[in-house]
């Protein structure tokens, strides 16, 4: 950490002694989605906050909000788009319903692992392709990848999956592509923010729910209320969160201040995948004593789950231009990194 803070101290130096003096300072109010205590989802939000005031020597100063405390968590985008607040820090996928293409940058059912997700955003042009899925919807942000996390969970449950079937009128929250696979299975499904799930699970209003990863889901609390958690985390083998930023505030950023910003959101990038892959492990190690029984979700319900995915995404395709042009460029891109990724790593199960 200490590492990024004096590259992106020094990419801020360089533009001070260059000339490249900013003109005006920034001051953004920042919602975030999460709360920054959990790890690797909302601590990022926190990190590049400081990080920009420290590099930009005060030229930038983020005021992050915790969820709900200026703007509803699921009214981010709407929010920094309209201009009612500079920036927010968000999760995208919850925005699908008015971005079809968006839960591509967000979570992939089935999809890339995380660093093969950033491979392709920084390398094979998912950047720019966000940027204009935005625009082609009317919404006036910036989006900057400021955040990634491994794979979730498949979910907290009160009783086991063991086929298609037990999905069946499950009341369930869940997010993304992978609740639409769930509701073509007749599952009811449901969204809500993350502060609401542990009450919804102990009241029975939901049935069961997937929110994160071992260590943010550890601390919400649902291994109090159910005792089945699930693996693999098929519907987001990846969580990518960004920072969304008003289009008129970055266009009125000079160079410098944009290079701070996204230097900070690459370096937060990094440091949340390390945080999640650093404490998952204990965490789940440590389950065994509460009660909790980490299963995995038969290899036989995958291969169906994975059929059913494939009829969303081509249906989703099908629906919008945008979503078949990001669609395609992921998947042309995956041909390619298959065939590195099955040769180049040692086998897990060796």
């Amino acid at each position: 950490m200490k590492l990024f803070k004096a590259l992106t101290g020094i990419a801020g130096a360089i533009a001070l002694t260059t000339g490249s003096v900013y003109a005006d300072d920034l001051r953004w109010k920042m919602p975030v989605a999460f709360s920054t205590n959990l790890p690797g989802l909302g601590s990022p939000a926190a990190w590049v906050a400081d990080n920009l005031n420290t590099a930009s020597d005060g030229s930038i100063q983020v005021r992050v909000y915790e969820p709900g405390k200026l703007v509803p968590a699921f009214d981010i985008l709407q929010s920094v788009s309209d201009g009612k607040v500079s920036a927010g820090y968000t999760w995208i996928g919850y925005d699908q319903g008015k971005v079809p293409a968006i839960p591509l940058f967000a979570a992939v059912p089935f999809g890339m692992k995380p660093w093969a997700y950033t491979g392709w955003y920084y390398y094979g042009g998912g950047h720019e392709m966000l940027q204009e899925v935005y625009a082609n919807k009317g919404f006036k942000v910036h989006a900057q990848l400021c955040g990634i996390i491994g794979p979730e969970t498949a979910g907290w449950y009160k009783d086991k999956i063991n086929t298609l079937e037990d999905y069946k009128g499950l009341k369930i929250r869940f997010a993304g592509l992978g609740g639409k696979v769930l509701e073509k299975l007749g599952a009811s499904v449901t969204m809500m923010p993350g502060g609401e799930l542990f009450q919804a699970l102990e009241k029975g209003t939901i049935d069961a729910t997937e929110f994160s990863m071992p260590a943010i889901d550890q601390i919400l609390g649902f291994d109090q209320v159910v005792k089945y958690n699930l693996f693999p985390g098929w519907h987001q083998q990846f969580t990518a969160q960004y920072m969304l930023i008003n289009k008129d505030e970055w266009n009125n950023a000079t160079d410098a201040q944009k290079a701070l910003v996204e230097a900070s959101c690459t370096a937060a990038t990094t440091l949340a995948l390390a945080e999640g892959e650093y404490k998952n492990g204990k965490v789940l190690a440590g389950f065994q004593a509460k009660g909790v029984s980490a299963d995995q979700i038969p290899r036989e319900v995958l291969q169906e789950l994975k059929k059913v995915t494939q009829e969303v995404l081509k249906e989703e395709a099908a629906n919008d231009a945008d979503f078949k042009r990001v669609y395609d460029s992921q998947n042309e891109f995956m041909e390619t990194y298959k065939v590195w990724d099955s040769r180049a790593y040692v086998p897990s199960d060796l």
